[in-house]
């Protein structure tokens, strides 16, 4: 139960003392999303959904040998079924219950386009790029750079105290996130670095965003490939670790693909400071692993997958590490932080969840999200994420809101 004060102007005269009693959760309250959800879950799961519990957004009901995938972001839903007959069921049941517009099969979702090709489904951003990034903010005309950051190049905190356009950065690395974060992995170390500097960007801060703008504009084409044959879904885990600077945190980067394309990423900057390349390996295999443990648990009850579940492989390219997940020996002067890691990252390991494999440098495609690299290593890296270049083709999907 919510209560509020009486709006200005809307106060009872006579009944100056008394509050309002909501009826219905008003948008934008923190409480809005909250009952939204109620009152979802309230509707679908008696109609024999089910909430899958690594991600309470997804629902899923199985009729024999039959099943329909329900995908909830905020009010928008996305619809997958085995066939047409129980899509149609979950879509009249919905009518029922909510004002729903059908907007029949899905072309666009959250600005991102889906196509299929006899050979999969592709996901791209080309427009949103073209649109909301280059021709919004003059960059439309501007050269072409062939990867997203010189590794030349020491970014620094901004000693002048002086922000250079702090607005306008801020706003482009806003759009730039969004972009990193739905279909663009091989942007997101540059983003992540450079979001660091929002408060108070320089002249150096700007040359590296231009530069991350340079490459769209060059790679405004590139997309998710994902290949319709059914893949084995693997991690790449790396890190960075400079030793030359005191007091500096490493950087975590992983990647997760399934049929050819990647499915799961990140680029962070490490909240412990590390004092050896193994810490930070280990902190990166870490995070990966929890990563994992999460996908596991969301492929594990969709009907799609077949089962049971392989171990998740994730491919790491430091043996020390390796090594010393492996070995059960035990060391008393082992610092707190490492010995949690590791029984984190055994107890996976024991619990079949995943299996950890050694993969060379030149092989490992997570790199770029750690540092800057050379044109040829980030090209490579980006095959391996499933990013080409896309074709136009039919559209796939059924999308409401």
């Amino acid at each position: 139960e919510i209560y509020m004060d009486q709006p200005e102007g809307f106060v009872a005269s006579g009944n100056e003392r008394k509050v309002c009693k909501l009826i219905k959760s008003i948008y934008g309250l923190k409480q809005a999303p909250r009952d939204w959800h109620k009152k979802f879950d309230d509707t679908v799961l008696p109609f024999s959904f089910k909430v899958n519990e690594s991600d309470k957004c997804v629902y899923i009901k199985v009729k024999g040998s039959e099943y329909v995938i329900l995908c909830l972001y905020v009010d928008d839903i996305l619809l997958f079924g085995t066939n047409i007959e129980i899509i149609n069921e979950t879509k009249a049941f919905l009518k029922r219950h909510f004002e729903m517009k059908d907007m029949g099969e899905a072309s666009v979702i959250l600005g991102i386009k889906l196509i299929q090709s006899t050979e999969g489904i592709t996901l791209t951003q080309s427009h949103y790029i073209e649109k909301s990034i280059l021709e919004k903010y003059g960059y439309s005309q501007c050269r072409i750079a062939s990867t997203p950051y010189d590794p030349k190049v020491a970014l620094v905190k901004n000693t002048s105290g002086v922000p250079v356009s702090q607005l306008r950065y801020s706003q482009i690395i806003g759009s730039l996130q969004y972009l990193a974060n739905c279909t663009r992995p091989d942007i997101s170390y540059s983003v992540s670095k450079l979001a660091r500097y929002t408060s108070c960007p320089n002249r150096t801060h700007w040359d590296a965003l231009d530069r991350v703008l340079r490459y769209l504009k060059g790679t405004m084409y590139l997309s998710l490939h994902y290949r319709r044959f059914p893949g084995v879904l693997e991690g790449y885990s790396d890190a960075s670790w400079i030793a030359k600077k005191s007091g500096s945190n490493g950087v975590t980067g992983y990647v997760f693909t399934l049929a050819g394309g990647a499915v799961s990423w990140k680029s962070t900057r490490q909240t412990i400071v590390t004092r050896s390349t193994f810490e930070a390996e280990l902190c990166a295999l870490d995070a990966t692993g929890t990563e994992a443990e999460w996908l596991h648990g969301l492929m594990s009850t969709l009907p799609v997958v077949s089962r049971p579940l392989p171990a998740i492989a994730i491919h790491c390219d430091s043996r020390t590490t390796i090594d010393k997940i492996s070995s059960k020996k035990h060391n008393a002067k082992t610092k707190r932080h490492i010995q949690v890691r590791l029984k984190s990252i055994r107890g996976l390991v024991s619990d079949r969840i995943i299996a950890i494999e050694f993969i060379g440098t030149q092989n490992n495609i997570a790199d770029p999200l750690t540092k800057g690299l050379e044109p040829a290593v980030v090209l490579k890296s980006r095959l391996g994420m499933g990013l080409s270049t896309h074709h136009n083709s039919s559209t796939v999907g059924t999308q409401y809101t």
